[in-house]
């Protein structure tokens, strides 16, 4: 005779395999990595907000906005996060950042 569980502690007797363990570190980098790309466009923007719009200093603060932001965009598809019209709004980034990154 054999013995089964009911539905409800199923769940709480699963093996961990070699695989479910990884996926779950996989997935847990993913959403570090997300979190860090996130905080760096955050500096950047805020670093690009505090100079003025004539300022010599104002294109390379453009250049590392659009860098950070790529790479979020890069992170978000990764993890399976396709629009980033919502991350634009979120994040209130600029029309000249969006330029030199060539987001529509």
């Amino acid at each position: 005779m054999q013995f089964r569980p009911p539905q409800y502690m199923s769940a709480q007797l699963e093996v961990e395999t070699g695989a479910s363990v990884l996926d779950g570190e996989i997935l847990a980098e993913k959403a570090s990595a997300l979190g860090r790309t996130g905080r760096e466009v955050e500096r950047s923007l805020q670093e690009l907000s505090d100079c003025e719009a004539g300022s010599p200093e104002r294109d390379p603060l453009v250049r590392a906005a659009a860098d950070a932001f790529f790479n979020l965009m890069v992170q978000r598809e990764l993890c399976g996060l396709r629009n980033q019209q919502d991350v634009i709004a979120l994040y209130g980034v600029p029309k000249e950042v969006l330029v030199r990154v060539g987001a529509r």
